[in-house]
């Protein structure tokens, strides 16, 4: 069942329904043909018996010489037509046996010992081969007339007969079950689609919930999937509990750390002395590492918060403004491309962060342009969100260059301003939402990033 072991729920209740309603009709096909063949068997075998009885009640009566009038039946009288009869005493010579005119002075054979017997009325049935290869139906009877006269009667019959009827019952009953086949499948498939829409209400619901566009699973459910329902509902309100506990108490952490660092910081700057000096760049560093660790435990609790969905046209717009104003010496021209319908789902702090450091490690390399064109990724299941940051700087050639522009605090060119924290805490943030992050040369000179992140299929 390895097979089926990944399918969905639907196709499994289809294939299995539709597998045990194909195996019932055809073994009660099977079943009811067998039966038709006995029914017509015997049917068959009682014309037969009624010549047999003419032809035993004519000996018993000592006129054996109205044997074929006695048979009743003008088959008997054309040659090879498949009716025969045949009289004779075990042993007889072929001139003694009597036989009908339709045998044309050929026997019947006899029956052999598996054919069906009924030892009380001493009439066997079976099949034999004609005197023209033709498959027919035999009765034989032995009839005794007085102490020593035995005589063996035997009628036969056309078996194409009986095996037309069959096929035509076969016919009939596989156009049936097929028929009924189809409608079985047709009912089953709706069963299952009814039966299964609450669950695809479920799942829609945790999709508008997973997006944003909803707060919690709302609708009537059955009541074997409501508590289902009810108990989602109670997580996600958990998380968001935890979460804002976590924003709160991150908060307090990072505002009782970074109050002492500053004084020190500002304190070191009073005084020009190496312990001075020494405690103010500590102090930085300190402050630096704070705010780092702060951002990666505030970015594991919140990536991925379910319902949160951020548009990123405004944040970057926002971060254009105060960039061009930072930069206002190199004129930066910002191009935008395909954000009106981007949506990232996730924080939009977390958004900020990784766009704000993006465009600023642009600006500071770029000589006057710099674009950020977004697209949609993925599929409906699983959709992405895909930036592309790209300068007309320089650029960085060297792919371990660029690889080690991704560790934290490193620097390649030390004559620009930072910390060589930015990329390092973007590629965290990455990481955490499980998204990647790659460094190109841009097809027109420059660097290009390329940001694949969470999305929504809106």
């Amino acid at each position: 069942m390895k097979l089926f072991a990944n399918r969905p729920i639907a196709i499994r209740l289809a294939v299995s329904a539709l597998f045990w309603s194909f195996t019932i009709l055809l073994v009660a096909g099977v079943i009811l043909v067998a039966l038709y063949r006995e029914t017509t068997e015997q049917t068959f075998d009682r014309r037969l018996l009624v010549y047999v009885s003419a032809l035993s009640a004519d000996i018993a009566a000592g006129d054996e010489s109205r044997g074929a009038q006695a048979a009743g039946d003008p088959f008997f009288d054309l040659p090879l037509s498949g009716w025969y009869w045949q009289i004779a005493q075990p042993g007889a010579a072929l001139r003694d046996i009597r036989t009908s005119l339709s045998l044309v002075g050929a026997t019947l054979p006899a029956l052999d010992a598996q054919a069906e017997a009924d030892p009380e009325s001493g009439i066997r049935r079976g099949y034999a081969e004609g005197p023209d290869e033709r498959a027919l139906r035999l009765i034989e009877r032995d009839i005794r007339v007085g102490e020593d006269t035995h005589y063996i009667i035997s009628v036969a019959g056309p078996s194409d007969e009986i095996d037309s009827d069959v096929r035509g019952f076969t016919l009939a009953i596989s156009l049936t079950f097929a028929a009924l086949g189809l409608a079985l499948a047709l009912s089953t498939l709706l069963q299952i689609r009814f039966g299964l829409s609450p669950l695809q209400r479920l799942r829609a619901a945790l999709i508008s919930v997973r997006r944003g566009e909803a707060e919690r699973i709302a609708g009537d459910y059955p009541r074997d999937i409501a508590p289902l329902a009810g108990e989602i509902n109670l997580l996600i309100e958990s998380n968001r509990d935890i979460l804002e506990r976590a924003r709160t108490q991150l908060g307090n952490l990072a505002h009782a750390l970074k109050t002492p660092l500053t004084v020190l910081v500002n304190e070191a700057q009073g005084r020009d002395d190496t312990l001075a000096r020494t405690v103010g760049e500590q102090a930085r560093i300190m402050r630096d590492q704070v705010t780092y660790h702060l951002d990666r435990a505030r970015a594991a609790a919140l990536a991925g918060t379910l319902g949160s969905i951020t548009p990123v046209k405004p944040v970057a717009e926002a971060l254009a403004r105060t960039f061009a104003r930072i930069y206002r010496d190199k004129d930066i021209a910002f191009d935008f491309n395909g954000l009106e319908a981007a949506q990232f789902r996730g924080e939009k702090q977390d958004l900020e962060e990784m766009l704000g450091n993006l465009l600023d490690n642009a600006c500071k390399w770029a000589e006057s342009r710099v674009s950020l064109h977004a697209r949609a990724g993925g599929d409906d299941e699983a959709p992405r969100l895909i930036l592309i940051i790209t300068d007309d700087g320089p650029g960085v050639p060297d792919p371990a260059a660029r690889a080690q522009m991704l560790q934290r605090g490193q620097r390649l060119d030390e004559s620009k301003p930072g910390s060589g924290l930015g990329l390092s805490i973007v590629a965290d943030l990455v990481a955490l939402y499980r998204g990647r992050l790659r460094l190109e040369n841009a097809a027109k000179g420059g660097l290009e990033i390329i940001l694949e992140l969470p999305g929504n299929s809106s």
